[in-house]
């Protein structure tokens, strides 16, 4: 297995959970903590299979993060799966709105986020 995932999250913690999470099961990581760097690093390395984009982040959201993902044509294919605390319905439909293709909330449930990045890897 070859697949390389972006976390992009402010908080240090859930970077620290979600790679160990991952790297246990064999997916390679890299991760930032600013929605501008991760926007970046995507035009420099198209080998990312997906991303897990935290949406509150602060200078750039999450959403406009998946905004710009989606408007820039060499990074615009590139799979999002937003991650975040608003675990309410018209939630999961802003993130999917913005360009994300799937939603998991926090705190995270493995299960829910290893099916989530099985669907569309």
């Amino acid at each position: 297995m070859n697949k390389k995932v972006l976390i992009v999250d402010d908080d240090p913690r859930n970077i620290f959970a979600l790679r160990l999470t991952l790297k246990a099961r064999g997916y390679q990581t890299e991760s930032c903590t600013m929605a501008r760097e991760a926007i970046e690093l995507l035009k420099n390395d198209n080998g990312f299979t997906v991303v897990l984009m935290d949406m509150m982040m602060p200078e750039m959201d999450g959403y406009e993060a998946i905004r710009i993902i989606r408007s820039t044509p060499s990074i615009g294919a590139v799979p999002v799966i937003a991650v975040t605390a608003q675990a309410m319905p018209e939630d999961r439909q802003k993130c999917l709105d913005a360009g994300a293709q799937d939603y998991v909330s926090k705190p995270i449930n493995v299960d829910q986020l290893m099916n989530a990045i099985e669907k569309i890897s």
